[in-house]
């Protein structure tokens, strides 16, 4: 779980760990930033994600934290560590977040969250490859190809598929929009596999026999990669998947031609691909 930190240390995340230090005896600091992490929630919920959009709750950002600069406690470090994950799992601008975290371990070094930081830092650079690679993967690129084995001992990569038209499917029998889409992507394979379309699982599961039981439970008959390392599952971690299900649809030239497709969305896609082979 080590390679998931960042991912746990997410906004939201943030945000449970904070609830139960808001109550009658929370801190003037705590009830402030619940209060401002409310507000960019409510704009996260509306689609608005961009630095221009937040703008207004980085400003107040700026403002508790020189409210509370006297303060040397938690409270008063979470405001700056909120802001940090704001800039790197939002914003998705590294070098903002890394600086305020150097912030937050000089001004508030004797504080829990001042002394994370080394850890988060470390965490952060072992995933930039992967970040790297995830914003690299838009529609019209090429997806890097991968060499393993499936679980069935076989050769896997994408380049076996030459011609065809492939989801790259990641995914685990834990998770539940995985699990709710599976019907989608188990009748969109019966309905196309004999035209070409092929599907590569990759399972983020730890527990071999589960995930073989799962999958010929739910006649899913295509190959699957499965290392039993969860998040830190080699494939995930090459391509930067912070999420699941993360679903990446390719051409018959392994070509980006959708990614998290869901629904009548992926069958009309794969549609539309094979009628162009």
């Amino acid at each position: 779980m080590k390679n998931r930190l960042i991912a746990t240390l997410a906004l939201t995340s943030l945000l449970c760990c904070l609830w139960p230090a808001v109550g009658q005896d929370a801190s003037t600091a705590a009830s402030d930033l619940k209060a401002l992490v409310t507000k960019v929630q409510d704009k996260l919920r509306e689609g608005k994600k961009t630095q221009a959009e937040l703008a207004p709750e980085l400003k107040a950002f700026d403002a508790l934290i020189a409210k509370h600069k006297d303060e040397k406690t938690d409270d008063a470090a979470q405001i700056v560590l909120m802001k940090a994950m704001l800039y790197l799992q939002i914003l998705d601008n590294t070098d903002k977040g890394l600086e305020l975290l150097e912030q937050l371990k000089r001004d508030y070094p004797d504080t829990k969250p001042g002394k994370s930081t080394d850890a988060i830092v470390a965490n952060i650079k072992q995933q930039e490859p992967g970040k790297k690679i995830q914003r690299s993967l838009v529609e019209g690129a090429t997806f890097p190809d991968f060499d393993e084995k499936d679980l069935a001992g076989k050769s896997l990569s994408v380049g076996n598929y030459k011609g065809k038209v492939v989801l790259i499917d990641f995914w685990a029998t834990w998770c539940g929009p995985c699990v709710g889409e599976l019907p989608n992507v188990v009748k969109t394979y019966e309905k196309n596999h004999d035209k070409g379309f092929e599907i590569i699982g990759v399972s983020l599961d730890q527990d071999e026999q589960r995930l073989r039981n799962f999958t010929k439970e739910k006649q899913m008959t295509w190959p699957q990669f499965f290392d039993g390392k969860g998040w830190g599952n080699k494939l995930a971690q090459k391509y930067g998947i912070q999420s699941i299900p993360a679903t990446f649809l390719l051409n018959s030239e392994g070509k980006i031609i959708g990614r998290d497709l869901r629904g009548e969305a992926l069958e009309q896609a794969v549609t539309k691909a094979l009628a162009k082979n």
